[in-house]
């Protein structure tokens, strides 16, 4: 279903379609007296006296061919609220044939700033869908048209609205893609496309990766008949040469287990083992959209971990980009492996303010935070605590999360430098940070975000419809803006 949305500066007084109009907490409709017929007046201000006040949305039939929805606006409402409201409204719309509505812009008044543009990026983020593979399309639409002259998102809060409504969008169709078409040679390919929107990609092959040591990420993908990939991707939005902001993404384009072998119940979903990666290249698309005032660099590690005569064993010790050996005692612990190889260049080729990396790294994250807040570990406070206040912000929570010392011998390894699982047992998503700490040479601030409970949802959540979320984009898309632009 598409979704038209149109800016009509003049204010029809009399409108016969389906009206939408902003009350207070008791649904009255006093101050709308001049958008509706006396008849209709007369029903809903009836009507607004026997509804449940606690309900933020209600829809009255005022005839065969009309609807009048009234949207409730609590006091001390956030903004998060209002975008939820727009998702809500989203879910009361999206049925039946093209339809068209008039939402009264003027009605809108309160203490959030942008009211109206919030409550339309809620609705468009619920509106997505991934029906690309289906054969019959749906071709419906809506028509949503926006009058009056006040509460109007001005045209360069339009354009960020509509640059994080990409970048989100585009990073839920990566994780969307099944495993047979977007392999690591795939998705290398659609990265070189992103050079149209201003990044500058570059794209390190087997040949290019062997060359610069990277045996650590190689190893998990050589079972595999596809290449394996580092691709980095620049943002220079800034007015200076000051430091890029780095933000590391695991690749995983579908996960086996290697000889590791998963349980074949719910491997189909192992497609979104790429969602990190999705969530950076989601970021760094919004930023090259919206023409963000930083520097950044988006780097991912690509590979798929497959089972064959050539693919990782366990017991296996690879050298990392790094310099330092892992023992790999499980080749399922294979997101570790390829963002320690990612992490270290990121820090030695780019020399970046901060590191952000994004993974869907470990189950144990879902059984300690389930699917409401992901994993935050990092070595920075100040950081920490940037990304858990945007997070709250945009409702795209965080907790942190320990590390210690303690944690890290657990990952000492008898045979090598650092081996890839905690093979004592518990704290697995913990140790798994501690294992990528390693791999941070030169005390840069960073954080690791584990995902794996939020990248995807089965049942949707308040601004998704179900499927992959692209969690993350907007949560560092908030950091940015609020602590480095």
């Amino acid at each position: 279903m598409s979704i038209k949305l149109n800016y009509l500066k003049k204010t029809s007084n009399k409108i016969s379609s389906n009206l939408v109009l902003f009350c207070d907490e008791k649904y009255s409709a006093n101050g709308f007296k001049k958008y509706l017929s006396n008849d209709e007046f007369s029903y809903i201000s009836d009507l607004s006296k026997t509804i449940d006040f606690k309900k933020n949305l209600f829809v009255f039939d005022v005839n065969s061919k009309k609807k009048i929805t009234l949207i409730s606006i609590k006091k001390n409402i956030k903004i998060s609220d209002v975008e939820n409201l727009g998702a809500e409204f989203y879910k009361k719309i999206n049925y039946g044939k093209n339809s068209e509505y008039f939402i009264i812009s003027d009605s809108a008044v309160n203490k959030v700033d942008n009211f109206l543009g919030h409550f339309l990026h809620g609705l468009k983020l619920k509106s997505y869908e991934f029906k690309k593979y289906k054969t019959k399309k749906d071709t419906r639409s809506i028509s949503i048209n926006i009058i009056g002259n006040k509460n109007i998102p001005s045209n360069q809060n339009k354009l960020r609205f509509k640059a994080l409504e990409e970048g989100t969008f585009y990073a839920r169709d990566l994780v969307s893609e099944p495993g047979n078409i977007l392999h690591p040679d795939e998705y290398a390919k659609r990265l070189s496309l992103l050079k149209k929107d201003g990044l500058k990609i570059n794209i390190y092959d087997e040949k290019k990766l062997k060359k610069l040591g990277m045996f650590s990420l190689l190893g998990v993908g050589q079972g595999s008949v596809r290449g394996s990939y580092l691709v980095t991707m620049e943002w220079n939005g800034a007015k200076n040469s000051s430091k890029p902001l780095a933000f590391v993404g695991k690749g995983v384009c579908f996960d086996t287990g290697g000889y590791s072998l998963k349980p074949a119940k719910f491997m189909e979903d192992m497609t979104y083992d790429m969602a990190g990666s999705a969530t950076v290249v989601g970021l760094m698309k919004n930023f090259a959209l919206r023409k963000a005032k930083i520097n950044a660099v988006g780097v991912v590690g690509l590979v798929e971990n497959m089972v064959s005569g050539n693919a990782q064993r366990p017991g296996d010790i690879v050298k990392s980009y790094s310099g330092k050996t892992i023992e790999i005692l499980n080749t399922d612990a294979e997101g570790r492996l390829v963002l320690a190889d990612a992490l270290t260049f990121t820090e030695k080729k780019f020399k970046p303010k901060f590191i952000v990396d994004l993974a869907t790294l470990t189950g144990a994250i879902i059984v300690s935070l389930g699917s409401e807040y992901a994993g935050l570990f990092s070595n920075d406070d100040k950081l920490s605590q940037q990304i858990f206040n945007a997070g709250e912000k945009v409702q795209e929570k965080v907790w942190r999360m320990p590390l210690h010392k303690n944690y890290d011998k657990l990952m000492n390894s008898k045979n090598a430098d650092v081996q890839n699982i905690n093979y004592v047992g518990g704290a697995g998503s913990t140790t798994a940070a501690q294992f990528l700490q390693r791999f941070i040479l030169n005390n840069t601030p960073w954080a690791h975000l584990d995902i794996a409970g939020m990248a995807f949802s089965k049942y949707g959540g308040a601004l998704n419809s179900g499927g992959a979320t692209g969690f993350g984009v907007r949560l560092l898309n908030q950091l940015v803006e609020e602590n480095y632009e």
